[in-house]
């Protein structure tokens, strides 16, 4: 107990930085100790959900009855934030924060009897959700105030703010120090002074992180100390730029912005090829392809690839990678309304196009024009039409995004071609014996799909049932009775049942026979419950054994039923062990021409007749054939696919949906880029495609005042904490104004110069005096500037939770740095189990929307779903219980625990190893004390040296020196 006591008390300590038994060093200058703040009322996150999701949801579904301009009922507006916050006859509609206590949500639900709203129907399960987040996130509404009217506020004056610019000539740029000489200009204008460089041993530390996302080894840190000569850190900048490491600590940047994801939140649904958009983003930067290139792979990849030669084999494949950009959006596949998902998932394009490459918020113009920006409505159907032209998802019950073959060599294409060749052979042959079976008239191939009327009995089908939960209709598997059947998709166990009553025409008993389609993930123990006369009994199916009778129907017994009594069967999913199979069931009378041992089925229309042999031999044959299918696929190798985009009709001119409903169309508009632009030539949109490849082109000119501009800020910002440009996602009039707008335009200007190269530019950025500063204090510049706007100072960090995970991994001996590939593995158990492999780097570990990796969401990983250029920083009590507790930390503050045991024997030499090992410095003598009175505490409490090394080292791991970059 007083073990755990003293290193609860380190890691806390250690956390907080002011307790003084480990080494610490102040805390994160940018991070705010406590709760992770709430979102504000109207921040941009808040406003962007609002106009997307709520304001249509209420133009279609509530203005008819609460809105200003027809009758007001139940007394309540909400057309208006004024209007909703007043509430109505019944008192307030929504609490800001608290949906569980909002009657709007009770009433769209239909939880009370006599409040449904709206009338007409039930909302979908996807937009009663949406309006829970609204309400959730504190009900933002920037209709304060205003009347719920469209329109460009300002219009086109705002076409003058400096972002929509054309880049400016700037001076110098490109001689030596120009960085440092336009930063110094606006810190003597200011009368501040800048700090001196850097320590060494801080220098290195810090590119390590930037760079790789890595610390250096403790050799790596004295290489570079002990190394005196003038171009040193140029020669140490090169060799970082010129390793893999790069591409996979700069390709996680960019993921970030693209909001990459390998599922979807419903349902948890798997992108099972997404990993080839990570790894094509890891090679981009890894390769320093230029970035103009890479930007038009992403939105027309597919396209370019088709216009390359054959032997361009690996550009080709990149090509039609790089077009899942468009694919990755967290997207609700689920709507039955298909005109509504495509174009959800083009406001989701747009959206991610806009703010990723030009900074600017496109998607806020979907229902009206742009409340703060000069983009109208037009503008917004104008690039809508481009992306309507290309097929996204194939449409099912539940839709499904777009797999492409991915081209191959000669060879490798003859051999998938072959291994296809084979099966749809068997295929079509298997199903001309079905059609033969037919013609032939066999009742047994009722097996593939029985009527309901055709069967004896009462039968119920699973339509006809009564259901609980989230069943999802299906006719994937054969056989089935009626239309298809229902299964729970071996999800929300315990939370599912589906009730049969039939209709009988007397008392009497019956035999009840229920049908169901087998297979390997069935559930071996579906509790199906019969309610009779002579009470209830529950039956265990397991419905990974074929039916015996007739390969569809499983006799559950017979039992007396009473008219006036209790007559119906529950099949539920409580405990179940796989997938819930519900189809039909079959209440048969029992009476005395049962005696002989007949079944039912076979006595209806009187003798059994005899099967057809010919008919029984096409069976046979079949069945063997399917087997050999089966054993065939498991044989053959997985073809390579990507996810991706096919060119569809093009729509040459679309139609601007008012309100953003796609049920009420307006005004025609054409293909075309916003109108703000028109310094720019505007593209000219072929006929026969959809336009991406122009609209590529447009995007990348060296003259666009925005493509150049957001980029150079990024990569700003991922080197300083901060961009020119804070507010990195959004270039238009509510982002803000650049710190250093010479700096900015100079930047892009070079960038565009030098072939659009990321790494020049990364290169020529932490090559100046600027990036190499120290992050310690100064009162008086403080007293100026203390926010650092000038850039007098180098920002102090905290290290993103992929940093923190890879450098406990690399400390500990055991980071794997094997690159590329998925980063699960299919179970060969379920399709729907995946596992991570092990201790690689965190990139690619899988980004799953609903279970991301621990370590990572507690430490602000970027939301999958959302464009996140720059990621917040928290401070929080569960980041410190997640070092103190989690099972990962300990084990990795064991094994470099091991590690400092097996490589130093004597304790004040291995306490410096330690340090500088975990925070790249030597410890002060303060913390040496520190650390060995820790040591001595651990002793007498009788632990070993494992023991009391692993509680050191986790203390390390929790400071905040170890988080944070100086």
């Amino acid at each position: 107990m007083i073990r755990v006591r003293i290193l609860a008390l380190l890691i806390w300590g250690a956390w907080c930085g002011v307790f003084a038994c480990v080494p610490v060093g102040e805390v994160c200058a940018e991070e705010p100790v406590g709760e992770k703040p709430e979102t504000e009322e109207l921040s941009t996150e808040g406003v962007e959900f609002f106009e997307k999701k709520i304001r249509p949801l209420l133009t279609e579904h509530c203005a008819e009855c609460h809105s200003d301009a027809k009758k007001v009922r139940g007394g309540l507006r909400l057309d208006s934030f004024e209007g909703w916050s007043a509430g109505g006859d019944t008192g307030e509609a929504i609490v800001p924060g608290k949906p569980e206590e909002s009657l709007l949500l009770e009433a769209v639900k239909y939880e009370d009897e006599y409040l449904k709203m709206p009338p007409k129907g039930k909302l979908s399960e996807g937009a009663i959700k949406d309006l829970e987040e609204w309400i959730r996130r504190g009900a933002p509404d920037p209709r304060r105030g205003m009347k719920d009217q469209g329109g460009v506020q300002d219009g086109m004056a705002k076409r003058d703010d400096w972002s929509y610019q054309p880049l400016k000539e700037v001076p110098g740029v490109g001689e030596p120090g120009w960085i440092d000489r336009l930063v110094g200009e606006k810190l003597a204008a200011q009368g501040l002074k800048p700090l001196p460089r850097a320590e060494k041993e801080v220098l290195v530390r810090r590119l390590y992180f930037d760079l790789w996302g890595l610390p250096p080894t403790v050799e790596e840190i004295d290489a570079f100390v002990n190394d005196a000569a003038p171009d040193a850190w140029e020669r140490l900048v090169d060799r970082l730029l010129g390793a893999r490491h790069f591409g996979e600590r700069w390709g996680r940047h960019w993921l970030d912005v693209v909001r990459f994801g390998e599922s979807i939140t419903l349902r948890g649904t798997i992108f099972p090829e997404a990993w080839r958009y990570r790894d094509y983003v890891i090679e981009t930067f890894h390769e320093d392809r230029p970035y103009d290139q890479f930007v038009r792979e992403q939105l027309a990849g597919d396209l370019l690839a088709a216009r390359m030669p054959e032997g361009e084999l690996r550009a080709r494949q990149r090509g039609v990678i790089g077009a899942t950009f468009l694919q990755l959006g967290n997207t609700n596949l689920e709507e039955q309304d298909k005109q509504q998902l495509e174009m959800d998932f083009i406001d989701e394009q747009l959206d991610v196009t806009g703010k990723a490459f030009l900074g600017q918020t496109i998607g806020c113009a979907r229902c009206h024009d742009h409340k703060f920006d000069p983009i109208s409505t037009k503008d917004y159907y104008s690039l809508a039409a481009i992306f309507k032209s290309v097929q996204t998802l194939e449409h099912a019950n539940i839709s499904k995004w777009i797999e492409l073959k991915l081209p191959l060599e000669p060879a490798i294409e003859e051999k998938f071609a072959k291994q296809e060749n084979e099966l749809a052979a068997a295929e079509t042959r298997i199903q001309a014996m079905k059609e033969e079976l037919k013609k032939l008239g066999d009742p047994q191939m009722r097996k593939l799909a029985y009527k309901a009327e055709d069967l004896p009995g009462i039968v119920v089908d699973d339509l006809m049932g009564k259901k609980v939960g989230e069943w999802v209709n299906s006719k994937f598997a054969l056989p089935y009775t009626g239309v298809g059947y229902l299964h729970d998709q071996n999800l929300h166990k315990g939370e599912m049942t589906l009730t049969y009553q039939p209709t009988l025409p007397s008392d009497g008993t019956y035999e009840v026979r229920m049908s169901y389609t087998s297979g390997t993930n069935r559930s071996t123990k579906t509790p199906v419950t019969v309610f009779s006369a002579e009470g209830e009994k529950t039956i265990a199916v397991n419905q990974k054994e074929t039916p015996p009778i007739e390969g569809m129907f499983l006799s559950l017994g017979t039992y007396r039923f009473e008219t006036a009594g209790q007559c119906f069967v529950i099949v539920s999913n409580e405990g179940t062990d796989g997938h819930v199979i519900a189809d039909a069931m079959q209440f048969l009378p029992v009476d005395a021409t049962m005696a002989d041992g007949g079944t039912t089925a076979e006595k209806k229309g009187g003798e059994k007749k005899e099967k057809n042999p010919e008919a029984a031999k096409l069976e046979t044959e079949m069945k063997r054939l399917t087997e050999e299918m089966k054993e065939l696929k498991k044989k053959q190798d997985p073809r390579p696919m990507a996810m991706g985009v096919k060119e569809a009709t093009v729509v040459n001119r679309f139609r601007v949906h008012i309100r953003g409903s796609v049920h009420n169309q307006g005004e025609v508009v054409a293909r075309a880029v916003p109108a703000v632009f028109d310094r720019l030539p505007s593209p000219a949109f072929p006929f026969t495609e959809s336009g991406r490849v122009e609209l590529g082109e447009w995007m990348t000119r060296p003259d666009h005042p925005l493509t150049g501009r957001v980029m150079v800020n990024r990569v700003w910002r991922w080197l300083f904490g901060e961009g020119i440009v804070r507010s990195v996602d959004n270039f238009g009039t509510t982002g803000e104004m650049p710190s250093h707008p010479e700096l900015l335009d100079g930047l892009a200007r070079r960038f565009t110069e030098t072939g659009w190269s990321v790494k020049k530019l990364v290169r020529e950025i932490v090559l100046s005096e600027t990036y190499q500063r120290s992050s310690s204090g100064d009162v008086v510049n403080e007293a100026i500037d203390v926010q650092n706007l000038s850039l007098w100072r180098a920002n102090r960090r905290r290290l993103e939770g992929e940093c923190l995970r890879d450098a406990m991994l690399l400390c500990g001996g055991n980071l794997d740095v094997t690159p590329w590939g998925p980063g699960f593995e299919r179970s060969l158990v379920s399709d729907y189990e995946f596992q991570p492999r092990g201790t690689r780097r965190s990139v690619y570990l899988p980004m799953f929307r609903n279970r991301m990796p621990e370590v990572l969401e507690a430490f602000d990983q970027a939301d999958p779903s959302l464009v996140t250029g720059g990621r917040g920083t928290s401070t929080i009590a569960p980041q410190a219980l997640l070092m103190m507790n989690h099972p990962f930390v300990r084990e990795q503050a064991e094994k470099t625990a091991t590690r400092l045991i097996e490589e130093v024997r004597e304790e004040d030499p291995r306490m410096e190893r330690a340090s500088r090992m975990i925070l790249g410095r030597k410890p002060t003598a303060g913390e040496t004390e520190a650390m060995r009175r820790y040591l001595r505490w651990e002793a007498e409490s009788g632990g070993d040296e494992l023991r009391r090394w692993t509680g050191l080292v986790q203390g390390l791991f929790a400071s905040a020196d170890f988080r944070c970059v100086d």
